[in-house]
C-alpha cells in the first residue's frame, strides 16, 4: 500500500479542495488517481465503475419484479452498455467541435484515441444507452418498456456514484456564487480559472443529491403505484430534465452551439415530453385496462419457454457427461478387472486340489486297484473278541 501511495505521489500532484463555510471550513488534501504497474488510473473512472457495477447489481435483483429472465437482461444492458459509453463520447466530441468558442477540434481519429484526457456527455449516453438497448431488446425478446423502466433506476444509481468523479477532477462546477453559501467551493484547479478567493456552485453535487432523491422515490413507486411499462422511465426523464435544466444553467463548462447550452434545451425539451407522455399513456392505460408486463400472457408463455428450455440443456448436459464418463476408460475399473482375474485364477486352483483330492491325490501310496478299501472292509467284517468286547461295554458304560 505504501508503495502504491509513493508511485501515485510522483504521477499525479497533490491538490486540494475547500469548502470554507461547510462545517466551519472543510479542506480535503488528496491525488486525482494511483497507477498500477506504471498505468495511472483516475478516481473518475473507478467512480463511473463502481456506479456502473452497483447499477447493474439492483437490476439484476429486481429483474422478476418487472418479469424479466436474468439472462436476456445481461445481454441488453451488456450492448446497451457499449453503446451508452461510445454515444456519450460522440455526442461530447461533436458539439465541443462544433462549438466556436471551443479550443479543441476532434476528428474521427481523435475522438477515439483521446478518451483518455477526458470528455463524455451523460445525455449523449442515455440516448444510445436507449437506441442500442431498443435493438438488443428486439433481438433478445425482452419488453423494451419494462427494460427501459428497471433501467433508468439503474442510471439514477450510476449518475449518484459517477458524478462525485467530477468533484475529484474538479470540474463541471458552476458561476461564482455569494461568499457566504454555505455550499460554496474553491480548489487549486478552480482557482486557476475564476478569481482569486472566489466561490463557484458546486454542480456536481446538486446533481448527485437531485438524482439520489430521484432514485428513492422512484424505487418505492415502482413497487406499488407502476400503472405501465414505460412509466419509470417517463418519471425518470421528467424528473433528471427538470433538475438539469436549472444545474446547467449554474455551469460555466456547458457545451454550447453558438449561445445555445445543449444540455439545457434538451433536458427542458425532456421534462415537457415526458410530462405529455405519461398524462397520455396513463389515459390510454386505463381506458384500455393494459396490464403490466409482468402480469401478462406473453410474459408467463415466454418464462415457461425460459424454464423449459434450461431444463431441456440441464439434461443434455447430464446425458453427454455420462456418455463420457461411460466411454472414457477407467483405471479403478482396470484394478477391479485384475482382481476379479486373480481371485478366477484362485478358485480355477483349488477345484483342481480338490478335485486331485476326491481321486486320492493326497497320497503317492494310495494303491489304485483299491486294495486299502478291501481291507478296511474286511477289517470291519472281522468279530470283536472278548476283551475287546469287555473294553466296549465298559466305555460305553
Amino acid at each position: 500500500m505504501t508503495a502504491l501511495i509513493s508511485t501515485a505521489a510522483s504521477e499525479f500532484t497533490e491538490i486540494e479542495l475547500e469548502f470554507p463555510n461547510l462545517f466551519g471550513g472543510v479542506a480535503i488534501n488528496y491525488y486525482r488517481g494511483f497507477t498500477v504497474f506504471g498505468v495511472p488510473i483516475y478516481w473518475y473512472g473507478v467512480l463511473i465503475t463502481i456506479g456502473v457495477v452497483l447499477a447493474y447489481f439492483y437490476a439484476m435483483h429486481r429483474t422478476k419484479e418487472f418479469g424479466l429472465n436474468k439472462d436476456r437482461v445481461f445481454d441488453v444492458v451488456f450492448a446497451a452498455l457499449i453503446g451508452g459509453f461510445l454515444c456519450a463520447r460522440i455526442y461530447y466530441c461533436v458539439f465541443t467541435t462544433l462549438d466556436p468558442n471551443s479550443p479543441i477540434n476532434y476528428t474521427f481519429v481523435t475522438t477515439f484515441t483521446g478518451i483518455r484526457d477526458g470528455g463524455l456527455a451523460i445525455y449523449g449516453g442515455i440516448i444510445g444507452a436507449f437506441l442500442v438497448g431498443f435493438a438488443a431488446c428486439r433481438i433478445r425478446k425482452v419488453n423494451f418498456f419494462a427494460m427501459c423502466d428497471l433501467a433508468s433506476l439503474g442510471f439514477l444509481i450510476g449518475q449518484t456514484i459517477g458524478r462525485w468523479g467530477n468533484f475529484v477532477n474538479q470540474e463541471a462546477y458552476g458561476s461564482v456564487t455569494d461568499p457566504d453559501w454555505i455550499f460554496g467551493m474553491t480548489g487549486d484547479i478552480i482557482s486557476k480559472e475564476v478569481e482569486a478567493g472566489a466561490l463557484v456552485h458546486p454542480c456536481f453535487l446538486y446533481e448527485s443529491v437531485w438524482c439520489l432523491v430521484g432514485f428513492v422515490f422512484l424505487h418505492f413507486y415502482s413497487k406499488k403505484l407502476r400503472s405501465f411499462d414505460g412509466e419509470v422511465a417517463l418519471l425518470y426523464i421528467g424528473w433528471y430534465g427538470l433538475g438539469r435544466a436549472f444545474i446547467e444553467g449554474l455551469r460555466t463548462d456547458s457545451l454550447m452551439l453558438g449561445s445555445v447550452r445543449i444540455s439545457q434545451i434538451v433536458a427542458a425539451v425532456s421534462f415537457a415530453a415526458a410530462i405529455i407522455l405519461l398524462i397520455v399513456f396513463k389515459i390510454v392505460t386505463e381506458k384500455k385496462n393494459i396490464p403490466l408486463y409482468v402480469n401478462s400472457e406473453a410474459c408467463k408463455e415466454l418464462a415457461e419457454k425460459d424454464i423449459a428450455a434450461e431444463e431441456a440443456a440441464k439434461a443434455k448436459k447430464a446425458a453427454k457427461l455420462a456418455a463420457k464418463e461411460k466411454s472414457a476408460p477407467s483405471i479403478l475399473a482396470g484394478d477391479a478387472e485384475d482382481i476379479k482375474l486373480e481371485a478366477d485364477g484362485a478358485d480355477d486352483s483349488e477345484g483342481s486340489d480338490s478335485e486331485d483330492n476326491a481321486d486320492g491325490g493326497y497320497g503317492e501310496d494310495i494303491n489304485p486297484n483299491g486294495e486299502d478299501a478291501v481291507k478296511s472292509e474286511s477289517a470291519a467284517e472281522e468279530p470283536l473278541k472278548d476283551g475287546e468286547e469287555e473294553d466296549s461295554k465298559e466305555s460305553e458304560e
